[in-house]
């Protein structure tokens, strides 16, 4: 059997990636793309201007015509061809994750194959697209409800999971017959945006079918969302950046449909009789992967009194042989956080639980990008670490009095993304899954999971819609109700 022919790597031009054609951006800014933690740069570019926006969307609506009638098995075709493209091309892949967003190599190779997997998840999507026949309430009328493509899809995606998480709108719209115009982050512009387009044209996707621009939401945000082409927005960020979003969308001219996945504060409840151990485990994982950097991340653990103090012993124990250092090695577990803002807000978290006396079980000083886990124990409901969403690598410890008041703590607040729940009795951990208002629960894992067949999305100000599967289907199509009549109808005048 011959062996696999080497894959040389994509030359990046910085250029961006409109109608199947590589074109510098219009904008007077530019881009300096940095590594998080060398502090290398990666790519400076000229960054997008309303008017390459606006190109992008044109080029968009007009190849989406023909995309839509492409015949499955074509689009079938072509997105296997892509999967397998993303799994050939893995190590690059997983190398500018680590070098771009500051990605362990442990996230990054899980982010890479979890991509591909989606993909051919997706391609199958063509062929599952399914009509009804309704009774007519008229005799001799004949009554069809079809699913319909929306048209021009933007996608407004973060720098957390870039790859992943601009994937996950871009690959199943496409599948359906729609066309996409992909924002990426700043932070990200080649993983979540420059790298997908060199995936998608090397596939041989039809120019237009994907379009990339990389721009300054200051200067293109608004007219990304409010522009009269797309029908459909699919964003993934902040909780405060996702209401502006869907304002924009909803409140002008031109009314379209949203999709926000927004913040979580993600409880880990720990009941009395759950396995200690486990959960412990459990709760360092799903707190510090990526550096905690992840919207459905442990964000806060609740747990029984009568456990806690062997759990919270378990925790630190577990934090302290944490490697915290190059993203690249591949023992290590704690990278860079994205960027200097990111690491500031972070350091004021830690020094306002310092000054109000909470006690600190793991921690340590920063070291350019890189902060060190840190653990807080018996943290008060009403603290900032309990109450917000921690966009980092610091975990706070809140103990339950029991199980009714676990479920109180856990329902807390304005967020409902992800959630958990640690018992060895089946009944009750369903009984009490069933009462968190959130989009997910996990019982006896992490907050952490994200599947191509499973509703992913939140409740509350976590966001709207749900992503993966038929729930996608349904989001990136709509229901067209078409009738037909043999003979003439008798009308009232």
């Amino acid at each position: 059997m011959n062996a696999p022919q080497p894959v040389s790597s994509y030359a990046l031009s910085g250029d961006q990636y409109i109608n199947g054609r590589w074109q510098a951006g219009r904008s007077s800014r530019r881009l300096d793309d940095r590594d998080p933690y060398t502090g290398q740069p990666l790519l400076e570019m000229a960054m997008a201007s309303v008017a390459d926006v606006d190109q992008a969307y044109r080029a968009a609506e007009q190849a989406q015509v023909q995309w839509a009638t492409c015949p499955a098995t074509q689009k079938t075709a072509l997105l296997n061809r892509l999967a397998t493209i993303i799994e050939r091309r893995s190590e690059e892949i997983t190398a500018w994750l680590i070098r771009e967003s500051g990605s362990t190599r442990i996230k990054a190779g899980f982010e890479c194959a979890n991509t591909a997997n989606l993909t051919r998840e997706c391609a199958a999507m063509p062929f599952q697209v399914e009509g009804r026949i309704l009774t007519s309430h008229k005799p001799g009328e004949q009554s069809f409800v079809f699913r319909e493509p929306l048209g021009v899809v933007g996608v407004i995606s973060p720098w957390n999971f870039p790859l992943y998480l601009s994937m996950r709108s871009v690959v199943p719209a496409i599948a359906l017959g729609n066309t996409v115009v992909l924002k990426p982050a700043s932070d990200t512009a080649v993983t979540g945006g420059l790298l997908i387009a060199h995936l998608f044209e090397e596939a041989g996707f039809p120019a237009g079918v994907l379009n990339v621009v990389v721009g300054a939401g200051s200067e293109i945000g608004d007219a990304f969302v409010e522009h009269p082409v797309p029908r459909f927005i699919s964003f993934t960020g902040s909780t405060e950046v996702g209401r502006s979003v869907g304002r924009a969308a909803t409140g002008g001219a031109f009314i379209k449909r949203v999709a926000l996945e927004l913040g979580g504060n993600s409880p880990l409840v720990v009941l009395d009789d759950a396995d200690v151990e486990q959960a412990a485990h459990a709760a360092v994982v799903g707190r510090f992967l990526h550096q905690g950097q992840i919207c459905m991340s442990v964000n806060r653990i609740i747990v029984d009194r009568s456990v806690y103090a062997r759990f919270a012993e378990l925790v630190a124990e577990r934090v302290g042989n944490l490697k915290v250092g190059d993203p690249n090695d591949p023992d290590t577990v704690i990278g860079p956080v994205i960027n200097e803002q990111q690491l500031r807000g972070l350091l004021g978290k830690v020094e306002r639980a310092t000054a109000a006396g909470l006690q600190q079980i793991a921690g340590g000083p920063a070291a350019g990008l890189l902060l060190p886990p840190h653990v807080f124990g018996q943290v008060p409901p009403s603290h900032e670490l309990a109450a917000e969403e921690t966009f980092g690598p610091i975990l706070p410890l809140v103990v339950a009095q029991d199980e009714r008041h676990a479920l109180e703590l856990a329902n807390a607040g304005d967020y409902g993304l992800s959630s958990a729940v640690f018992t060895q009795d089946m009944a009750r951990g369903l009984g009490f899954a069933r009462q968190i208002v959130a989009g997910m629960t996990h019982i006896n894992d992490i907050t952490v999971d994200d599947q191509p067949n499973a509703p992913f999305g939140g409740e509350k100000n976590s966001g709207l819609g749900r992503f993966n599967g038929h729930y996608a289907l349904d989001e990136f199509t709509r229901a067209h109700w078409v009738t037909w009549r043999a003979g003439r109808q008798q009308y009232p005048f």
